[in-house]
């Protein structure tokens, strides 16, 4: 069965179609989630891995995942066993010598030992070659995650991404991050033969509003569909929708959590200026006042949820995707 294509990447089918597929045995997952264990989710119980387990089983996802920042505390809460739930990892890498800037990579099926020598060798070797190497002579499943994105204060080594694309079997799609670069990551996943997941990168519990189709009984074999381009996308809405939905979600999670729990929290909601605004409304001064309390978290609410931060995200990135697309038209 052929579905639609699309402009930004000739896999995508509609939800509709995809409810096809899911009849017919096709599965679906979201290949990247975090939940309270990331140390940038509010500590709320709606976000604790046992309430979006069931959450994500309950909206029909074949298999469940939490990629937490560079840990695995979800999988010794929940059990390592668990039927449908996949252990993964969002681990980050930095190699100033050969890369420069820094890579998220999300690893699947691994246990809590070769986590800890993943993390040894990203945070003592920092050494993205024998990062790899070790992932693949251990046969884990690993993506390549937002390719054009990069973290504050990294200096961005845009002729790197395509290099590093070919390293990986699979790239994500990621739905938070701006269209075009998705877009370039698909025209070169598509180039270089690799796979290409969706997903939604979410830090409040909203896992699910777009997931990868594959067939596989088991993980293993859905993996292998995507790496082989077996497989759907499924996206509804762009970024800016996904984006305003997020970011109301998360002033709820942080209006509502004990700041207490986590002073040191770092959350975001990608636009720098709005952060510092909210941080000033939600803390326990304010706390002490449920009615003002209340009153912030509805006004900000409603700033998200008229599409202003996301719009000030997607323009604040426009001098990246520049740069992106002259290279990327350099090398297509």
């Amino acid at each position: 069965m052929q579905g639609k294509p699309r402009n930004d990447t000739k896999s995508t089918v509609s939800a509709e179609v995809a409810e096809t597929l899911f009849q017919e045995g096709w599965k679906k997952m979201d290949l990247h989630v975090h939940s309270s264990c990331s140390y940038d989710v509010p500590p709320v119980q709606a976000m604790h891995p046992a309430v979006l387990f069931e959450k994500a089983r309950s909206q029909g996802l074949d298999f469940v995942t939490f990629t937490d920042h560079d840990t695995v505390k979800a999988y010794d809460l929940l059990g390592w066993d668990r039927e449908g739930l996949i252990p993964g990892v969002e681990i980050s890498i930095k190699d100033p010598e050969h890369i420069g800037h820094t890579l998220h990579v999300n690893v699947f099926e691994l246990d809590s030992e070769e986590f800890k020598e993943l993390e040894l060798i990203a945070n003592q070797e920092h050494d993205f070659k024998s990062f790899i190497h070790y992932l693949r002579t251990h046969d884990l499943p690993h993506v390549y995650n937002h390719p054009f994105w990069f973290a504050i204060g990294d200096r961005p080594n845009l002729w790197a991404v395509p290099e590093l694309i070919k390293q990986f079997p699979v790239v994500e799609y990621n739905i938070q991050d701006v269209m075009k670069k998705n877009f370039v990551t698909a025209t070169l996943a598509r180039k270089y033969g690799k796979g290409l997941v969706v997903t939604t990168d979410s830090h409040t519990g909203g896992m699910g509003a777009v997931y990868t189709l594959a067939k596989g009984e088991t993980f293993r074999e859905y993996f292998e569909n995507i790496r082989k381009g077996r497989s759907y996308l499924v996206v509804e809405g762009g970024t800016r929708r996904h984006l305003t939905k997020e970011f109301s979600s998360w002033i709820e999670l942080v209006f509502s959590m004990d700041r207490q729990l986590r002073e040191d929290m770092s959350f975001t909601t990608k636009v720098w200026s709005f952060d510092k605004v909210i941080s000033l409304f939600a803390n326990e001064k304010i706390r002490e006042f449920p009615r003002i309390n209340s009153l912030a978290m509805k006004f900000f609410q409603n700033l998200s949820r008229s599409g202003l931060p996301a719009y000030m995200y997607m323009w604040a990135e426009k001098p990246l995707v520049s740069e992106i697309e002259n290279i990327f038209n350099q090398i297509a």
